[in-house]
């Protein structure tokens, strides 16, 4: 296990030096030997697996196994008449039941057994949901326009908004696939944007005194600034000085509204909405803010050290913002954020909130009370998850696999946390960001961002069309949901082992600036 170990060590500081603005020469020597590695790890995996658990692959395949089985069972039907026997015997009892159920009479009132309802099935619910993923299409189109990474995602209607590490926010129309607008204004990288509701863009664009029906997005930038962007224009009508690398931000939906904003030294800023003053700010972190959510009346802050701060929300006090709860790493278990990745993400629902932080699996925490569970996001240590996020009754998280380079969305079942199918493209990138959103007919529409950015468009009915998504269930991902027990293997195989061979001063910089984060700001 210790190779295994060195290996995966090595391709997660590979996959995170290929994301970087430009390498030295030792970089780019070792980024030419990550095909090497791959194939290295592959072999050694499979040697220590034994027999292999194949993934059940859902649909024609499926079906015609199905056909198979059922096909096999008849015949053993018509050679074992005691069992064919037996099961007429239990029908017979069954409509005996029946019959004296439907005509049991007791004090006057007729007592209908057969009539009367079971109790319900706790996994009906989950098994149609499971049935309908199963059987889902999705059409990719590849959207191009931007020279660098691309960081953030975000949609309204039919628009899909990204933001790049080249300093533009471009704005997709989803049904011709084509760019509308070019958002060009930061001087330094976009590292996240927002949509704020319907509603507060109304009263802002009455303060503005522009259409009703106009939209705002937010973007924030390592240039220190935060923007507001008409959609119908590509106008910039306000920009925010923070003084601060702008890492992270959310809009806060209570009162007059406000916007939240985290830093790259950890500090957290509310900014009212329609007049931009600061309102607060707080160190909350240590370490970069990662991440930040609204919801309700609360607000979560994660943090590259791999912290958690749950806020609530008071509006009409001199101080919008007021800390409930605060979880560190050790809690957590997302510390370390060089090696898993440098950054970390979360989504949050009720007492839960599911945190991605470069890891083989997603963290649950219940800010309440501080404990935390694990939920498998990948079947062996060799995976990376960089983002989760929620549509209504699903998580979904991504899996990166670090030995063959394949890149999945895993769908898990809400509240349940139970593993439905993984979605996968063979050309599908390292999924950095993700959005979803659902269109008037009720079909998902999804974007993903990273090197490529991709349009998911759900193709309804019965289409004959075949879709661009392959649908897969890998068993090793059922009953994923565990208790954290501290360090795990995973954990173990990015900390515990350090490589034989000695480090330079270029490994050394190569591990200070792996992070994603760190390079999404250079």
């Amino acid at each position: 296990m210790g190779e295994v170990r060195k290996l995966q060590k090595k391709l997660r500081q590979i996959e995170n030096l290929e994301i970087k603005v430009s390498l030295t020469p030792e970089e780019t020597v070792k980024v030419s030997k990550k095909a090497e590695f791959r194939s290295r790890l592959a072999e050694l995996l499979l040697q220590l697996s034994g027999p292999q658990q194949t993934h059940c692959i859902v649909g024609e395949q499926e079906d015609k196994m199905k056909r198979q089985v059922e096909d096999t069972a008849e015949h053993h039907r018509g050679h074992t008449p005691a069992v064919k026997v037996a099961r007429e015997d239990d029908q017979q009892r069954e409509e005996s039941r029946e019959d004296g159920g439907k005509n049991r009479e007791r004090g006057g009132q007729t007592q209908n057994i057969s009539d009367s309802p079971g109790p319900p099935d706790p996994d009906s619910e989950f098994r149609s949901l499971k049935a309908s993923w199963e059987s889902v299409k999705f059409r990719l189109r590849t959207v191009e326009g931007h020279s660098d990474i691309v960081t953030c995602v975000a949609a309204v209607d039919n628009l899909v908004i990204s933001g790049s590490r080249d300093t533009t926010v471009k704005v997709w129309h989803v049904p011709t696939a084509t760019e509308q607008r070019n958002l060009g204004g930061h001087s330094g990288g976009v590292t996240c944007l927002n949509v704020p509701p319907a509603e507060y863009c109304r009263s802002l664009a009455s303060a503005l005194r522009l259409g009703e029906k106009e939209r705002f997005v937010l973007s924030g930038s390592s240039d220190c600034c935060v923007r507001i962007w008409t959609l119908s224009s590509g106008q910039c009508v306000k920009s925010v000085y923070t003084f601060n690398t702008v890492t992270s931000l959310c809009f806060i939906a209570a009162g007059g509204g406000y916007v939240a904003t985290g830093s790259d030294a950890g500090k957290l800023q509310v900014w009212d909405w329609l007049s931009q003053e600061n309102r607060q700010s707080v160190n909350a972190h240590l370490d970069a803010v990662t991440t930040l959510q609204s919801q309700g009346p609360l607000v979560f802050s994660g943090s590259v050290d791999g912290s958690v701060c749950v806020w609530e929300v008071r509006d009409g006090g001199p101080e919008p913002l007021r800390r409930l709860q605060g979880w560190g790493s050790e809690v957590t278990g997302c510390g370390g954020g060089e090696e898993a990745g440098g950054r970390l993400r979360l989504s949050a629902r009720g007492d839960h909130i599911f945190l991605a932080c470069g890891r083989a699996s997603i963290r649950v925490l219940n800010w309440r009370t501080g404990t935390v569970s694990r939920l498998t996001n990948h079947s062996s240590t060799a995976g990376v998850t960089d983002c989760v996020d929620q549509i209504p009754g699903v998580l979904i998280g991504s899996s990166f696999d670090l030995t063959t380079g394949e890149s999945t969305l895993n769908l898990f079942s809400l509240p349940q946390c139970k593993y439905l199918v993984s979605l996968t493209n063979s050309d599908l990138p390292r999924i950095l960001c993700f959005a979803a959103w659902l269109t008037p007919s009720g079909g998902h529409r999804w974007v993903t961002g990273g090197r490529d950015l991709t349009v998911w468009e759900q193709l309804q009915g019965n289409v004959k069309k075949r879709g661009d998504v392959t649908v897969r269930r890998d068993g090793r991902l059922d009953n994923s949901l565990t208790e954290s027990d501290g360090d795990s293997e995973e954990e173990e195989s990015e900390d515990g082992d350090e490589d034989s061979t000695p480090q330079d001063a270029s490994d050394a910089e190569e591990v200070a600036t792996s992070s994603w984060l760190r390079c999404v700001l250079q």
